[in-house]
């Protein structure tokens, strides 16, 4: 008897917005930082998850609010 192995899709969430995970391999971290370039303030965000939800894995970006002074 075979095990088999089902790997799930993996997506992230920032601002309602869905985004492709770009390489299986790279960590929520390594994601986060890879679309830095197109939301700064992912450098800083948080991350949630991993959450099991429609037969994926579901990791959120949330936005760290910052002080001044």
């Amino acid at each position: 008897m075979a095990l088999q192995v089902n790997i799930k899709e993996r997506v992230f969430k920032y601002k309602n917005e869905e985004l492709v995970d770009p390489d299986r391999n790279m960590t929520p971290f390594e994601v986060a930082k890879f679309y830095s370039a197109r939301f700064p303030e992912l450098i800083n965000a948080t991350i949630e998850g991993p959450k099991a939800v429609d037969g994926k894995v579901e990791y959120s970006f949330d936005k760290v609010a910052g002080t001044k002074g």
